[in-house]
């Protein structure tokens, strides 16, 4: 395992801040990590309060069951699972539920797991390593076409056409099964080079995003949080990606405008549909002094937003 950049929770005291914890109030971190944003909730909370953290990744769950607060709860399962783990704990409704979206810093940097190019490991990317097809398998099979479209929308890479090429030709000379050979193959396929940035940076963030069906989980856990909200209650997500913020961004807002209904409808003012949600604040970005001490939060894009109904 390498070492890399020490774990730091990225907008910490914002994001619990935008939560509002109330002391005998219930709260799920649906994205456990290492735990920062868990540590503070649990500081906020009182001794009738509950946090039910959840996380798909083994060594995140690790962590999170050497915290042994009663009223701490630790589930290996992704967010998608959300209502599922309430009903399973008799748990109706919660007064908040935070989604840090992305990869955690110690994913990044233990090179086993394959998500980074900067050292030469196995080709795994799976956030959950106890199941699901690693990248190098995915990569051995899939057709052209599929692969170049993964890239495109994925990584939003405009050379996805010749990368998918590069290495559906290379696979048939010998099997991608390291991070320095997808990292080469994409290399030599980029025409021009983005500055300060690895040319590989986007296929294997199109890859990742693919294999973990990242945006999709997240389409699926936004309309499970407006299920469990109890009125008042807020949900807060830290997106790191463009896409991801866009379904975040586009999700609350249509929650909060309610019902559309056709133009120029004569209706009345107290006939118009409410919206179930209501915005909190403009979203939040990282200072220039955190990310000068975490480089991996100047993406970072917090929004929240309280339940009405």
């Amino acid at each position: 395992m390498s070492v890399g950049l020490p774990h730091t929770t990225v907008l910490l005291h914002e994001a619990v801040e935008a939560l509002q914890v109330k002391p005998d109030g219930i709260y799920v971190d649906g994205t456990f990590g290492r735990g920062g944003h868990s540590r503070l909730i649990l500081e906020n909370l009182g001794a009738n309060g509950r946090l039910i953290a959840l996380d798909k990744d083994p060594a995140a769950v690790a962590a999170g069951q050497a915290i042994t607060d009663p009223r701490f709860t630790m589930i290996h399962s992704g967010f998608t699972h959300l209502t599922e783990v309430l009903r399973s704990l008799a748990v109706k409704k919660v007064d908040g539920v935070l989604l840090d979206l992305g990869m955690s810093s110690p994913q990044l940097d233990d090179e086993q797991r394959g998500f980074s190019f900067r050292s030469d490991a196995p080709l795994d990317m799976r956030m959950d390593t106890s199941s699901g097809q690693t990248a190098a398998e995915w990569l051995a099979t899939v057709d052209e076409s599929l692969l170049g479209e993964v890239i495109r929308d994925y990584g939003e890479e405009r050379f996805a056409k010749q990368i998918a090429r590069a290495l559906v030709a290379a696979r048939q000379k010998q099997p991608i099964a390291t991070t320095l050979q997808l990292s080469e193959i994409v290399a030599q396929a980029v025409r021009t080079r983005e500055p300060g940035k690895n040319p590989a940076t986007r296929t294997f963030q199109a890859i990742r995003i693919y294999l973990n069906q990242e945006l999709e989980e997240i389409a699926q856990v936004l309309p499970q949080c407006m299920g469990c909200l109890k009125p008042g209650g807020r949900i807060v997500v830290i997106s790191f990606h463009s896409l991801e913020d866009r379904m975040v961004k586009h999700f609350l807002r249509d929650m909060a405008q309610g019902d559309k209904l056709p133009h120029k409808l004569p209706i009345r003012a107290a006939e118009i549909p409410q919206g179930k949600l209501r915005l909190v604040g403009k979203a939040v970005r990282a200072t220039p002094q955190e990310v000068t001490a975490n480089p991996r939060a100047r993406s970072a894009v917090m929004r929240a937003a309280e339940c009405l109904s």
